[in-house]
């Protein structure tokens, strides 16, 4: 106000310009930093939107560098580890396998059957759009494991009709036959009490989705499919292995007789 009361202009008595304040400044690393965010578009998955974005910074001068973090860094560490992870689990698989059976090449049966039982996981994913990501990974080593356990179902009924003496064809057929209701009754039994996980609507519905498609897709693969090829790749299997056994049986006997005939 001036001396009478009144109210004065601003510009009497200071003036008025623009001017670059202190900018924000982020570090990561200790490196300056820019956070960018995103998500892929529609029909992608976040791994292909992680790869484009990798090759767009290798455009960029030396000395401009990227790094992941939350849930994009997890991905990558679980996808760096997947190969090691799934080649651990059917390593296990085969040494139970070969410890159940007291062999070491009946479980090659099951180790034939392992890509055609996950092949249903892998197919019902990616026609829902689903990434690659930890929950696809569970339900992926959860479908090796029923996998697995159709083919112990049917080998076992094998391996006693073959002790009873009945050929390999009779045994394989018999063992079929006896076991198929039993393999169609568990796989459905499974399929309909993880289907509400492939359906399900609110919160936390993307990791049920993920984990209750793969495993439902497999669990049909590795149920239709596993009645066909188990019982091929078994009666294959025997009569590779045991032709090399025959072959082998020659040069014993042969080296029994020339024993004998030194002892004599």
């Amino acid at each position: 106000r001036n001396s009478v009361g009144k109210m004065v202009p601003f510009s009497s008595f200071a003036k008025g310009r623009w001017t670059i304040g202190s900018p924000k400044l982020e570090r990561y690393n200790a490196f300056p930093s820019i956070n960018i965010w995103g998500e892929p578009a529609p029909g992608h998955t976040t791994g292909e939107a992680m790869t484009i974005m990798e090759e767009l910074v290798a455009k960029l001068p030396q000395g401009i560098g990227f790094d992941w973090t939350g849930l994009s860094y997890q991905e990558r560490m679980a996808t760096a580890q997947g190969p090691i992870l799934y080649a651990f689990s059917i390593f296990v698989i085969f040494l139970c396998v070969a410890a159940l059976y007291e062999s070491w090449t009946i479980p090659v049966v099951n180790m034939l059957m392992l890509p055609l039982g996950v092949l249903g996981a892998i197919v019902a994913t990616s026609w829902r759009g689903m990434p690659n990501d930890v929950y696809f990974q569970i339900g992926f080593l959860t479908t090796l494991g029923l996998s697995t356990k159709n083919a112990i179902l049917i080998i076992q009924f094998i391996k006693e009709r073959l002790a009873h003496g009945e050929g390999l064809i009779d045994a394989t057929l018999g063992a079929v036959k006896t076991r198929f209701r039993p393999v169609i009754m568990t796989s459905l039994a499974f399929f309909f009490g993880v289907l509400p996980l492939a359906i399900s609507t609110g919160a936390g519905a993307g990791a049920m989705n993920a984990i209750g498609t793969a495993v439902c897709g497999g669990m049909i693969s590795a149920t239709f499919i596993d009645l066909i090829f188990i019982p091929l790749f078994f009666v294959l299997t025997s009569k590779l292995f045991k032709r090399k056994e025959i072959r082998q049986e020659p040069m014993q006997s042969s080296g029994a007789t020339d024993s004998q005939e030194v002892l004599i």
